[in-house]
């Protein structure tokens, strides 16, 4: 199979757009496919989140299919939290089968960050050792038999990383390992700063020749932003930031007006970005028409 557009794009050096879609939680998936039609032509792929923040969805995988259905190209989030060794190699290979190429491999969040904190975590595999399994699926290993039946896959697989992480040598370590593991790109969690973004392209990402696709997170208001940095790990939207939507107007518009130069600033540090906006998704192609970022060609 031909390199997939993600891919192609990457490889060649291009700025390179992802957007992030959530599956519903049931059974119709209209709302989430109508969203991303809003970003066709507009990105490379379209995102689709794994039990993020531990609540349940439907499966990223059925979600996956149905927007290569409608003619959009997805990413894959897999997530090791909720799967043994066996099923996540069932969904690796279901994947390929489906014709999805593109995968963002995840340790997953805990499950005491969702809505049932009583379920079991599985957690046999982490993400560097999901990448590990991809590799041996891409080699033709079969992890018992020897050699795949009908020859090696060819999924292309990315990791989550943390600009913001405390400890940049913890964190270097660690993307060493995703990259021995077969990481071809990283994607990155929200980045409010580009002082730390640039530190992370430049320190960490390009010894490794590792792609970075900036995370930038769509603000709705100042009380989503401080409800944020309350409930999500990692989160860090500054005071100053949270002062300019409480003093805003529009605080949606502001919010879309501060995504779009986060994202003019960032695709002159990092290879591209990757935009999320919860419930909002309607407004991404807002953000990169104010960034002047053209439509892309896939």
């Amino acid at each position: 199979m031909d390199s997939t557009a993600l891919q192609h794009s990457l490889a060649a050096g291009q700025p390179t757009i992802t957007a992030e879609v959530m599956p519903p939680r049931g059974g119709d998936v209209r709302h989430t496919l109508a969203m991303a039609a809003t970003l066709r032509g507009r990105v490379h792929a379209v995102n689709v989140t794994d039990g993020s923040r531990a609540v349940m969805r439907m499966s990223s995988l059925a979600v996956c299919r149905l927007l290569l259905d409608h003619g959009m190209e997805p990413v894959l989030q897999i997530a090791c939290r909720d799967r043994n060794r066996i099923a996540l190699q069932a969904d690796l290979l279901g994947a390929h089968a489906l014709g999805i190429r593109n995968l963002l491999c995840l340790t997953g969040d805990p499950v005491t960050a969702g809505d049932q904190p009583k379920v079991r975590p599985v957690n046999e595999l982490e993400s560097v050792r999901l990448l590990h399994q991809v590799t041996a699926f891409n080699r033709g290993e079969d992890p018992v038999k020897g050699d795949l039946a009908d020859g090696p896959t060819a999924l292309f697989a990315g990791a989550a990383a943390d600009p913001h992480c405390s400890s940049q040598s913890g964190l270097l370590r660690r993307l060493e390992r995703k990259r021995e593991a077969g990481a071809r790109f990283l994607q990155t969690q929200m980045v409010m700063d580009g002082a730390v973004l640039e530190r992370f392209c430049t320190d960490l990402a390009a010894p490794l020749e590792l792609p970075v696709l900036a995370g930038v997170f769509l603000l709705k208001s100042a009380k989503n932003a401080a409800f944020i940095n309350r409930m999500v790990p990692g989160a860090c939207i500054p005071d100053a930031l949270i002062a300019r939507l409480e003093a805003a107007q529009d605080p949606a518009a502001e919010g879309i007006a501060i995504a779009a130069e986060q994202v003019k600033r960032y695709l002159g540090i990092a290879q591209g970005v990757h935009l999320m906006a919860v419930r909002a998704e309607e407004r991404i192609p807002l953000v990169l028409e104010q960034a002047g970022v053209s439509p892309v060609s896939v």
